[in-house]
């Protein structure tokens, strides 16, 4: 489970920063892929032995591989804030029709908007990326079942007994 943890972690924290300095919100739909992958590929090095195992390593190598998810969305949220700016933030609103104070309220309200929406989709990329690693470890885990019960084998059940 570490050793497909620590892959997907470097993957998703590369995949991770590049997608938040173009559109922050769309991390967590990366996350759903990772997560998988996660479950998949820890399922392949582990080979658990029931259901349950698998989907246990599957989301514990999800939830271990969002450390790099989490890390970059951090990371980038802080330089699209930084880039951007209040002033920057207020005037693409105003081209949107809505009026936006410069004033120091409206500066804390951008700080805290950024690191708020940074922590919360980081946490969802938690959740997403462990439930993902967990369907993962279920659907490697099918697979190996059904090579395993394959015709010729005599393990498959007779119809209409």
């Amino acid at each position: 489970m570490l050793k497909s943890a620590a892959i997907l972690a470097v993957v998703s924290l590369v995949l991770a920063f590049g997608v938040t300095l173009v559109m922050p919100a769309c991390v967590p739909c990366a996350g759903l892929m990772l997560g998988f992958g996660a479950g998949v590929l820890a399922s392949v090095f582990d080979k658990p032995s029931d259901a349950g195992a698998a989907a246990k390593v599957g989301a514990g190598a999800g939830a271990l591989a969002s450390v790099g998810a989490i890390v970059a969305q951090m990371a980038g949220a802080g330089l699209n804030a930084v880039l951007v700016g209040p002033e920057g933030a207020a005037q693409l609103m105003e081209q949107w029709g809505m009026e936006m104070g410069t004033d120091a309220a409206s500066r804390v309200g951008y700080w805290t908007g950024a690191a708020g929406s940074a922590l919360c989709l980081s946490a969802l990329d938690v959740a997403l990326m462990a439930g993902l690693g967990a369907l993962g470890g279920l659907a490697w885990r099918g697979l190996a079942a059904g090579r395993a019960g394959s015709p010729g084998t005599g393990s498959e059940a007779s119809i209409g007994q």
